[in-house]
């Protein structure tokens, strides 16, 4: 019942941005905690970013000043905007809600920054 749906991914060189999106039905984000992480091939899933519905934020030490998590409550999306791309970035990228206890996940966006 909660679908999310993700876009932006691809590839940029190493100090480069990109901007990912992430569109949901089935819930609004206004009103729930959403978050994005990343899982690099072989490593353990990793928190990135996380935005509370009462507009605190959290992000991983890696990509302090680097990264920014926003939402978008007219259009229901949630945004990353990734800045001065580390090689160390490349990942696979989820979208995240937590709704009524249960968490929701995208199907994953692939980022991959070039040395």
């Amino acid at each position: 019942q909660v679908q999310l749906v993700e876009s932006g991914g691809g590839l940029v060189e190493a100090g480069g941005s990109l901007r990912l999106s992430c569109a949901a039905s089935g819930s609004r984000f206004s009103i729930n905690t959403m978050a994005w992480y990343r899982q690099a091939p072989g490593k353990e899933r990793e928190l990135v970013a996380l935005l509370r519905s009462i507009g605190s934020t959290d992000y991983a030490d890696s990509v302090k000043g680097r990264f920014t998590i926003s939402r978008d409550n007219v259009e229901n999306r949630v945004y990353l905007q990734m800045n001065s791309l580390k090689h160390e970035d490349t990942a696979v990228y989820y979208c995240y809600v937590n709704q009524l206890g249960l968490p929701y996940w995208g199907q994953g966006t692939q980022v991959t920054v070039s040395s």
